[in-house]
């Protein structure tokens, strides 16, 4: 979904989708009343209620956020 999301918009695009998904997904943005780019990927608004769930969902937006940076390595820290 997330390669399907991002496919054709420009890197700012991507890193402004990244930033909302991660906020989203840790409990910094409301999906549903903070105005956000999300669309559909709002389904992953509940992974929020499962912790352990929180890095499993994040973790190909960290690879995509690390590669749109250059850089090498991945966390999801």
């Amino acid at each position: 979904m997330m390669t399907q999301f991002v496919k054709g918009k420009s890197r700012e695009e991507a890193e402004v989708i990244f930033d909302e998904f991660h906020r989203m997904v840790t409990g910094e943005l409301d999906a549903d009343t903070d105005e956000n780019h999300l669309g559909r990927l709002t389904i992953f608004a509940g992974v929020l209620e499962f912790p352990a769930r929180v890095k499993c969902a994040s973790l190909s937006w960290h690879t995509l956020h690390a590669a749109l940076k250059g850089e090498d390595t991945v966390t999801t820290e």
